[in-house]
């Protein structure tokens, strides 16, 4: 099965490039954050070209549960004792003016745009509650705690912030993709300082963002030490109820919930990519208890790029690469963190100012507890004397028997059994895995 978002939405089609090209920006990756960065730019008048491997959010973006809100977990009390209220402050505005541009955008799009409510819970901490509740309040955004939720079973408390949304996000993406200057299977196969070679040309570009989900450029960023990857699990369950909102646990392994349409998408299960995880398992168990009359009609698996801190990587890809510029690390946050990342991006790239550049930029420290254990997970794949291996850094990979997949446990490539291609940061999708 596949989620219910590519069962009900009709592609556009776009050709592939066979010649060479020249534009001022060239945008690598065609999913939600590549899409509303060409809009965007296509908005302003500047000349750019899009280059998507594959088909258009025919990777993680299809696999969203499409949430809008600026409410990203329990990350506000977080920020603050982290980096300071005015940056907290910063990222919150960030967001909040995503959510705001997509209201603005669905006005005139067809994809089941609609306006709740959203929660996130904790199941045994009231305490943690208060505090992001009171983190919220301090920089400005309306919050209030209740223990009063239509899930079944009892929370130690909620942080309900109101006006945030939710959507079909292929109805939306493929909607304003229409008429953009995109090439599809066009597989960028080495950048150079003058651009990106790809399998039907030479693309000239003064510019380049790289929008690939995780960046597939290892020379410079740092960003296989930078980023891990998750992997969680959806059903949608029909004759299930009506939950009226958005609500996700606070805890890593917690649940989330949100209807769309008739039906009820139950997430959850996340671990890391390569790791042992219930897959959908207990999803199923969970719905059986609680929902005896329900019926599964969908499944799907999705997959999220962890930054260190907790805050996405957009801007400059590196100290030494003026012209490159990438989005990753969401933090299962992907639907308005690219839409953050477009405004951001689209405006570095024409030279303009953005008052948000300082909180996401992919230069700010290293130096968090994460780094330790990507760097451990790392070495510990380099050295494990198992095959296959991955071809992105040489990591041992390990079986998936849930999802029948080879998966990185390093930094989360994710291979067929007979080795093509999955997720990346991987790009080789044509050969076998090398036993």
């Amino acid at each position: 099965m596949g989620s219910i978002w590519s069962e009900t939405a009709q592609p556009p089609r776009f050709p592939a490039l066979e010649k060479d090209a020249k534009t001022d920006i060239l945008i690598i990756g065609g999913g939600m954050t590549g899409i509303l960065c060409a809009y965007m730019l296509e908005q302003a008048g500047v000349d750019y070209m899009l280059a998507e491997a594959g088909s258009v959010c025919g990777g993680i973006t299809k696999n969203t549960t499409a949430k809008l809100t600026f409410q990203h977990g329990l990350i506000y009390d977080r920020l603050i004792r982290s980096l300071g209220e005015d940056k907290a402050r910063l990222y919150l505005e960030a967001n909040w003016a995503a959510l705001e541009e997509y209201r603005r955008l669905c006005r005139d799009i067809d994809c089941d745009f609609r306006q709740y409510d959203s929660y996130v819970y904790s199941l045994d901490s009231r305490r943690k509650i208060e505090n992001e509740v009171s983190a919220l309040k301090r920089l400005g955004a309306a919050a209030e705690f209740t223990t009063d939720l239509p899930l079944p079973f009892r929370v130690a408390g909620a942080a309900r912030v109101p006006g945030q949304a939710q959507f079909h996000p292929l109805k939306f993406a493929f909607a304003i993709a229409r008429g953009l200057r995109i090439f599809e299977n066009t597989k960028v196969l080495e950048l150079s300082p003058e651009g990106a070679v790809t399998g039907g040309g030479m693309i000239s570009a003064k510019r380049v963002i790289i929008a690939t989900h995780f960046p597939v450029l290892n020379k410079h960023g740092g960003y296989f030490l930078k980023l891990y990857q998750h992997r969680s699990y959806v059903l949608a369950l029909k004759n299930a109820p009506q939950v009226n909102g958005l609500y996700i646990d606070e805890a890593e392994g917690g649940l989330s919930f949100r209807n769309h349409g008739n039906l009820l998408l139950l997430g959850g299960g996340s671990h890391r990519t390569g790791k042992k995880g219930g897959g959908w398992d207990g999803l199923e168990d969970f719905a059986r208890r609680n929902y005896p009359g329900a019926r599964i009609v969908s499944r799907w698996a999705t997959q999220d790029c962890m930054s260190l801190d907790g805050v996405p990587y957009i801007g400059q890809y590196s100290g030494r690469t003026p012209e490159l510029y990438t989005a990753t690390g969401f933090n299962k946050w992907g639907m308005s963190s690219a839409m953050v990342a477009a405004m951001l991006l689209s405006d570095r790239v024409q030279g303009l100012p953005s008052p948000y550049a300082s909180v996401f930029s992919p230069q700010r420290s290293m130096l968090r507890p994460q780094l330790a254990i990507n760097a451990g997970e790392s070495l510990l794949g380099l050295f494990t004397p198992t095959a296959p291996r991955c071809p992105h850094m040489g990591c041992a990979l390990k079986y998936n028997p849930i999802e029948h997949s080879w998966d990185c446990p390093c930094h989360g490539s994710r291979f067929t059994r007979d080795g093509q291609l999955i997720d990346n940061p991987a790009t080789d999708d044509k050969r076998r895995l090398q036993e």
